[in-house]
């Protein structure tokens, strides 16, 4: 399998927000007037032309005019691990499936942004986690987690596992939309940056803030510019 030029997001958890912040890098680094392309390998829980995919929700976010099939080759409906969401579909998914539905992406784009499903450890295909994937395609990884309470925890594990199959982590990014942090308040969100790059050896490369619940690519933007350290994700991007 070739090395694609790209970073790959992923997750502590489902629901941590990959999906608002790939986007929000995404359109940061375009203004910036770099070519960068999204990639999603496969989702599901929802139909394409639904509007609510991730992939639909990338584009819109990043400002990118790209057909939603081409970003997202493999999407099923079952709201499960890709996996078992392939499964009850009747599709086998392997990993050179995957890497060969990105190729026309990798060709067209100066590097790809790549969300992930879930956090590393979910099951992807018959016989490999999402952590296995990221291994093939030999690009870093980009963590995002929670803000709030659990996700020092959450992060050093996600960590633990990747740096396992010597996958090089850019940084974290903490998200203040990501589920559950708006349900009152948590002091720990003021040290949790702290504690994970002093226990985990990790950069914390900010703080994502909440944003509109269909936010507009010049606000995904401005909130990247101003809020996540942009310099690292730019080296990891040209590093591969």
């Amino acid at each position: 399998m070739s090395r694609v030029r790209g970073l790959f997001v992923t997750g502590t958890d489902t629901g941590v927000g990959k999906t608002v912040v790939t986007a929000a890098i995404a359109a940061a680094l375009r203004a910036g007037g770099m070519n960068i392309g999204v990639w999603k390998p496969v989702q599901s829980g929802a139909p394409l032309g639904s509007g609510v995919t991730d992939a639909e929700r990338l584009l819109r976010g990043a400002g990118i005019d790209e057909r939603p099939e081409a970003v997202a080759p493999f999407t099923f409906d079952a709201p499960l691990a890709p996996a078992l969401a392939a499964q009850a579909a009747g599709v086998t998914l392997t990993l050179e499936a995957l890497a060969a539905a990105g190729e026309p992406l990798a060709r067209r784009y100066e590097a790809l942004l790549i969300e992930g499903a879930g956090g590393v450890a979910v099951p992807l295909t018959e016989d490999a986690l999402v952590v296995d994937w990221i291994a093939a395609l030999g690009t870093p990884a980009l963590i995002v987690a929670r803000a709030g309470l659990g996700t020092v925890n959450h992060t050093l594990l996600t960590a633990s596992l990747l740096r396992q199959r010597g996958i090089p982590i850019a940084g974290v990014v903490l998200n203040d939309g990501a589920d559950g942090l708006a349900r009152g308040y948590d002091p720990s969100v003021a040290t949790n940056a702290e504690l994970i790059e002093r226990y985990g050896g990790l950069r914390v490369l900010g703080r994502f803030p909440r944003v509109s619940d269909e936010p507009e690519t010049e606000e995904l933007a401005g909130s990247a510019g101003l809020t996540i350290d942009l310099t690292p994700v730019i080296a990891a991007l040209a590093s591969t």
